[in-house]
């Protein structure tokens, strides 16, 4: 699980990467990609750590990549460096532009960028499987030949790859050209102290299909210099309950179709991070293989109920509240959950 994040210069994406993860990328000369890992705010973690007081505590992370690269070769340097990227996060400037109109330019010039760029790679296998056209084709040939021409219309109307649906062993099948625009994407409109609202605009320009949000980072600096006390007060000033880069880290978690459960006891309460749909015992797989491999079974609990038993194990019991799945069970997000096991 990674994403990626892009941006023209002077968009901000490089701040924006140091206040969600800490690392300062800018700071680190020579290095095309830096990574770093961003806690993921939630308020259920934070109240089972209020309950159990355990000695080690472990939020779900996220995982960003900041690149920086110039020159001719720069979109083969990110395309490298991002290649193993699940989504991308897509960071506009808006805190210098004069209106909606330029705000719009500056985003879709990055775009047509990504557009283009997955064009070239497509029209280049297009043009590589004609001249084999008279030699037998091997499946992944034939997939290619059927599938890149619908890839190809798309592009040349100027659309992203993602808006098409492809079945699975289509997509499947097209995984080594790592393309920009079939992965998922978040838009980060990076506002001035003055007009914050301009995300809500680009919302409405921009259409439901494409998540947008906005922050602005100049304010977001000055909230991650304040002592960890002063920043309440801080947001209360601005009448906001939680920091925005609070929100882009959850949006981007969600945006690669995460979820996390949580064990949880006096020595650690821990968030696992798993794909959403995934069974138990690949969920238990997570902790360690051995889990997978001599599942017995789950025992489980959701958050809410865990809360309305005054966050007692005991009392969850004596309620009949914890029940016992077992091999086909699919996990949900926020559930508390004790794996059985035996290897």
């Amino acid at each position: 699980m990674e994403i990626g994040i892009l941006g023209l210069p002077q968009s901000g994406k490089s701040t924006l990467f140091e206040i969600m993860t800490g690392v300062r990328s800018r700071e680190m000369h020579g290095e095309t990609c830096v990574r770093g890992l961003a806690s993921v705010p939630d308020a259920r973690f934070d109240r089972l750590v209020e309950i159990f007081k355990p000695v080690k505590v472990s939020p779900a992370k996220v995982p960003f990549s900041d690149v920086n690269a110039v020159g001719e070769k720069a979109w083969d340097a990110v395309r490298q460096s991002l290649s193993g990227a699940e989504g991308l996060l897509h960071v506009v400037d808006a805190f210098t532009a004069a209106d909606l109109s330029e705000i719009l330019s500056r985003y879709r010039k990055l775009e047509d960028e990504l557009i283009l760029s997955d064009l070239m790679i497509v029209e280049n296998r297009l043009e590589r499987l004609t001249k084999m056209a008279k030699k037998p084709m091997t499946p992944q040939d034939a997939l290619h030949a059927r599938v890149l021409p619908r890839l190809q219309e798309q592009l040349e109307a100027g659309k992203p790859l993602r808006g098409l649906t492809l079945a699975e062993e289509d997509r499947h099948g097209l995984r080594s050209f790592s393309f920009w625009t079939i992965r998922p994407e978040l838009v980060v409109v990076n506002t001035s102290e003055e007009n914050p609202g301009m995300a809500d605009t680009l919302v409405r320009e921009l259409g439901p299909d494409i998540p947008v949000i906005g922050i602005c980072c100049a304010i977001e600096v000055e909230l991650m210099a304040l002592p960890p006390e002063e920043r309440k007060e801080f947001l209360d000033s601005l009448g906001v309950e939680e920091a925005a880069f609070g929100r882009v880290i959850r949006a981007a978690f969600s945006l690669l179709g995460r979820i996390s459960y949580f064990t949880v006891g006096e020595d650690e309460v821990k968030a696992w991070v798993i794909p959403a749909g995934t069974k138990a015992p690949r969920a238990a797989a997570v902790i360690h293989n051995d889990f997978d491999r001599g599942f017995i079974k789950a025992e489980i609990i959701g958050f809410d109920e865990f809360i309305a038993c005054g966050g007692s194990y005991a009392a969850a019991k004596a309620a009949g509240k914890l029940r016992l799945e077992g091999k086909e069970y699919v996990v949900r997000d926020g559930e508390i959950i004790n794996f059985r096991f035996n290897v």
